[in-house]
């Protein structure tokens, strides 16, 4: 068994979903020679920014390039990158080799020419991840490579990396994926996998997976196994603990205002799906609010007992600290110097509760 995410991924420039100004701009390049010698792709996580850097990386050692910019898939370099044992393509990921001595290796590396094609390609994945010297040491092959190395960096947090970075490279921003997009190529997969699925079930999984193609997928794939073969909205909504209460209400809404005598100014279920989906976000941002709120408030609350765990006081300090102060909002609003001054407390008792009520 292998995902929906891996088993659908883009191989051509034609099947990347959403993102077809970048993708032409990427062919003409390829058409037209135009090819620089550092691109950075960024934007947002499973909108297709590695694998369009694979694809062009491909295309780019093509020996059968197709008139419309494809790569072919059928020459010994396509072949080769397809069965992953390309010796043209280099993957780096740079979560994981952030260090100089990785630099250091990777540049040894770009001095040896390609074996097949004209161009060795290193895609470097998650790029801000590098560490600052590792930058530095970037910085200097980066502006100045041999003319058969091309560099294709990914990354879904632009903001990380350096400036002086930014400027040596032609700079892509990928696009969140459109829900209309997102449901089209949910409906191939369903076909693909022979299975039945609902358009306004398919609606809901684009607004969750937030413009991902990725999450739409593994979500897709959650609710397969949820259901079966029959993805029905009910079953979505259930297996995604989306509370129906709600788009329940705002569906009677929506009904009451339609126009029912000509559909000409009727809402369409992709427009109702979407305020039900955004009014569903709100409100899980607003649980999420309400939680973090009365636990910070439950931590601060102040106890005869929290007082009594406090290093020194114990039970019968505390009995006459809560004596001479009548409550323990008095006592937290008191100086070190006036809890000091009740009979049987230390002024290292006095510092140890001012600090307490100080760290609160």
């Amino acid at each position: 068994y292998i995902v929906s995410a891996r088993k659908y991924r883009p191989s051509t420039f034609q099947t990347v979903v959403g993102q077809s100004n970048l993708t032409s701009t990427l062919k003409n390049a390829i058409a037209t020679k135009h090819l620089a010698h550092a691109y950075l792709f960024c934007g947002p996580r499973g909108v297709g920014k590695t694998s369009c850097a694979r694809i062009f990386a491909k295309a780019i050692n093509c020996l059968n390039i197709t008139p419309d910019g494809e790569p072919c898939n059928e020459c010994d370099s396509c072949r080769a990158f397809n069965e992953q044992h390309s010796f043209n393509i280099h993957e780096l990921d740079a979560a994981s080799n952030n260090s100089v001595e990785d630099i250091r290796s990777l540049t040894e590396q770009v001095r040896i020419p390609p074996q097949i094609g004209k161009y060795s390609v290193f895609i470097i994945d998650e790029v801000h991840m590098l560490s600052q010297a590792a930058f530095n040491a970037f910085l200097k092959t980066l502006e100045e490579p041999p003319v058969h190395a091309i560099f294709i960096l990914a990354t879904t947090e632009k903001h990380k990396v350096i400036p002086t970075i930014l400027s040596r490279c032609q700079i892509y921003d990928f696009n969140r994926i459109g829900i209309n997009d997102i449901v089209e190529h949910l409906f191939f997969v369903a076909k693909s996998e022979n299975v039945i699925a609902e358009k306004q079930a398919l609606s809901v999984i684009a607004e969750k997976a937030d413009g991902g193609m990725r999450d739409a997928l593994s979500i897709f794939d959650q609710i397969v196994s949820f259901c079966g073969t029959n993805i029905t909205y009910k079953s979505v909504i259930e297996s995604l603990n989306i509370p129906v209460k709600v788009f329940g209400m705002v569906k009677d809404e929506f009904h009451k205002t339609r126009t029912l005598t000509d559909g000409e100014n009727e809402i369409s279920i992709a427009k109702e799906q979407s305020v039900f989906m955004l009014i569903y976000k709100i409100q899980e941002e607003v649980h999420r609010f309400t939680v973090s709120t009365m636990q910070k408030a439950k931590s601060k609350k102040l106890t005869r007992s929290s007082l009594e765990n406090i290093k020194g006081i114990g039970q019968k300090k505390a009995a006459v600290l809560l004596a001479h102060f009548k409550t323990l909002t008095a006592l937290k609003g008191a100086s070190r110097e006036e809890i000091a001054q009740v009979k049987g407390v230390s002024e290292k008792d006095a510092e140890n509760i001012r600090s307490y009520f100080d760290n609160k």
